[in-house]
C-alpha cells in the first residue's frame, strides 16, 4: 500500500497548494470588485487622468474588468503548474 499513501500525501498536498491559490486569488478579486470601488472619490483626486476620465472611474468602470480577465490567466496558469507538480496534469 505504499503508492496509495504516496497518492494520498500528493493529494493533501495539491489540494494545500490549490486551496492557497484560491483564497490569494479571491482576496485579490475582492480588492478589485469592492475596495477599489470605495476609493471612487479619493482616486479620482489625484492626477492622472486615463483616456481622459479621471482615475478613480477609470479603476471602477475599467481597471476592475481589466484586472478580472488578467487574474483569471494567471490563475489557470498558476493551477497549471501545480497540477503538472504533483501529476495531476490533464493531458493537452
Amino acid at each position: 500500500m505504499p503508492d496509495s499513501h504516496n497518492l494520498r500525501e500528493r493529494e493533501e498536498a495539491h489540494w494545500r497548494k490549490t486551496s492557497r491559490l484560491m483564497l490569494i486569488n479571491l482576496g485579490i478579486w475582492f480588492f478589485f470588485g469592492y475596495v477599489i470601488h470605495m476609493f471612487v472619490v479619493p482616486l479620482n483626486t489625484i492626477q492622472l487622468p486615463i483616456l481622459g476620465f479621471p482615475l478613480g472611474f477609470y479603476m471602477a468602470a475599467q481597471g476592475s474588468l481589466i484586472a478580472f480577465v488578467v487574474i483569471l490567466f494567471v490563475f489557470a496558469r498558476q493551477q497549471d503548474k501545480i497540477d503538472r507538480e504533483y501529476g495531476f496534469a490533464e493531458d493537452d
